[in-house]
């Protein structure tokens, strides 16, 4: 079982999960522009300016998410980060900002090339779609843990993670 009867309660009377909710879907259409931005400049040679601002873009949105989503887990699980529901997402999350925290320090430090930045943001953006499929999984369960418990309403409720 992923929550408990009190964990699940908290999770649906926070408006910090349809805060969650929402953001989620907003980072993955800024995920999908800037890759396609991404690409097109890598194949190109040209809009860099316009792959770096949606790699800058898509790290903020990460920040916002990431941060919104410790306070879920604050408020649902009595910890920051690193619950024992969500030990392992947390812990790729990590990644996940370390490597798109790493594109930023590229950029704003003036190091390498456009293209090892872009790599750097690629992969990024490899570990992210990981990630939030970490999280989807988690989703799945939540919705199946409900309808086990025979709650239909809330297998069907918008909630999502950190």
């Amino acid at each position: 079982m992923l929550y408990t009867a009190q964990e699940r309660a908290r999770r649906d009377s926070t408006r910090w999960t349809l805060v969650q909710g929402l953001l989620a879907p907003f980072q993955f259409f800024v995920f999908l522009t800037s890759l396609a931005l991404v690409l097109h400049s890598l194949v190109t040679h040209t809009g860099t300016a316009a792959a770096d601002t949606s790699v800058v873009v898509k790290t903020l949105t990460l920040y916002a998410i990431m941060i919104t989503g410790s306070i879920w887990e604050k408020v649902v699980f009595g910890r920051w980060l690193f619950a024992p529901a969500f030990f392992w997402e947390d812990v790729f999350s990590m990644l996940v900002i370390g490597l798109h925290t790493a594109y930023l320090a590229t950029l704003l430090g003036g190091s390498g090339t456009f293209e090892q930045r872009m790599y750097v943001a690629l992969a990024g953006y490899a570990a992210y779609l990981v990630n939030a499929g970490q999280f989807l999984l988690k989703l799945r369960a939540a919705r199946l843990d409900a309808e086990r418990d025979g709650q239909p309403g809330l297998a069907h409720s918008p909630m999502a993670t950190s």
